[in-house]
């Protein structure tokens, strides 16, 4: 006797979404995320270290700029919703500034350093045209500094660190360096815009 299907048979025959990832570094990483996780078709971010060569870093060995990480965040989505470039867009339009040399705002260091890190020749070849072409069209005064390279190791930043912003929102530095980036996302990017509050 063949026994029925159940839904939970039905579901396990049906294919999982797809998803993708992405990871930028930016800056501190507390806006970054935040921005990210604002957008349609985004999943999941989360915040952490890569770059360097330094195994299971901290945060303070991190900062202290000697582990030769980056903050960077990792963006989990569905590239059915939102693709790729579209994540270059707002990463060069309003996650950072591509055009500061290893500092973002008050953040000096390598730390701090412009960076994308593909997983893939696609992201590879996408990130380095995005930058070519902001060059060649003079988006900005000065020239785009962001590196190029491939993701090896990402390590997640300590748990308090993730969704960091909101839970600072009176925090002077989130006021001044991050809640600008989410007012700039929301104005410049009406339809990619989700209203998660940190999701």
């Amino acid at each position: 006797m063949v026994a029925p299907v159940g839904l939970a048979a039905q579901a396990a025959k049906s294919p999982a979404p797809a998803l993708e990832t992405a990871v930028f570094a930016g800056g501190c990483f507390w806006g970054v995320e935040a921005v990210f996780e604002h957008l349609k078709g985004v999943r999941s971010v989360v915040s952490g270290y890569t770059g360097g060569n330094v195994v299971n870093p901290g945060y303070d060995y991190v900062s202290s700029g000697r582990t030769g990480h980056a903050e960077a965040v990792r963006v989990t989505f569905d590239p059915k919703v939102v693709s790729y470039e579209t994540l270059l867009t707002v990463f060069f339009t309003v996650a950072h500034d591509p055009t500061e040399l290893n500092r973002q705002g008050p953040d000096i260091g390598t730390q701090y350093r412009s960076a994308i890190y593909f997983s893939s020749a696609d992201q590879q070849q996408k990130a380095a045209a995005a930058i070519a072409q902001l060059n060649a069209a003079k988006t900005y005064r000065k020239p785009v500094v962001t590196q190029v390279a491939p993701l090896e190791k990402f390590y997640d930043a300590e748990r308090y660190h993730q969704n960091y912003l909101y839970s600072h929102m009176d925090q002077p530095y989130i006021v001044y360096n991050d809640l600008p980036k989410i007012d700039a996302l929301r104005k410049r990017f009406p339809s990619l815009w989700e209203d998660t509050s940190g999701k």
